[in-house]
């Protein structure tokens, strides 16, 4: 296991074969998600970010993944701490219903945060896409806004596991959505337990996302 800063030796190896960035090299699945304010992608290497930067003028990065000894987190700290970037860790789950705690952390942090943004999980396909749709949430969209941000277009697929974060959006739309706002609905009303026994996985999708595309 990786264990060390962007200066170790071994560092860039890491992360290309080891967190498999050497598939990111030409792939970055990157998304505008509200114009001028916040973009999507998978984890970017440091000339990515430095090209981002330029190009939207990109003041925070956003880290779905979470702190992890892994050669691609060093990489990234250090990238945008050299670019002049603020840094946030705001971990979400791919494959389990999305925590109130981490839902009301996001959003606060989202109040707070310095815009233009980049948010970024490994592969850019399912934490990004809860993320995203849940950025446009705190502005007010519907939930065919959020849910169109979990499409198989960034590779997310609502019938493996990973269909678990469509399910929370769903279960706005059936229980709160019209009637309350988001937030509120979140902070007061969302039932964790609710969306995982009304969730179920179909085979074929699952062996797709966890037996072939391996994905975190």
């Amino acid at each position: 296991m990786f264990k060390g800063t962007a200066a170790d030796k071994g560092v860039w190896w890491d992360s290309l074969f080891i967190d498999h960035a050497v598939l990111r090299l030409g792939w970055s699945n990157f998304a505008t998600v509200i114009p001028g304010k916040l973009y999507r992608s998978n984890h970017p290497t440091p000339g990515r970010l430095a090209r981002l930067r330029a190009r939207y003028g990109l003041r925070t990065l956003i880290n779905l993944r979470g702190k992890r000894d892994c050669g691609s987190d060093a990489l990234s700290r250090d990238a945008a701490a050299r670019l002049g970037m603020d840094h946030l860790d705001l971990p979400f789950e791919s494959r389990g219903a999305p925590q109130r705690d981490r839902i009301l952390r996001f959003y606060d942090a989202y109040q707070t945060m310095a815009f233009p943004a980049l948010m970024h999980c490994k592969s850019g396909a399912d934490r990004a896409g809860l993320a995203s749709g849940l950025a446009l949430m705190f502005e007010g969209g519907s939930t065919a806004d959020a849910l169109g941000q979990l499409s198989l277009r960034f590779g997310h697929f609502s019938r493996a596991s990973t269909g678990i974060l469509d399910a929370f959006f769903l279960h706005y739309r059936a229980t709160g959505e019209g009637r309350i706002g988001f937030v509120d609905w979140v902070r007061d009303e969302y039932d964790e337990d609710a969306v995982r026994s009304q969730f179920r996985a179909h085979g074929l999708a699952e062996f797709i996302t966890d037996g072939v595309l391996r994905r975190e």
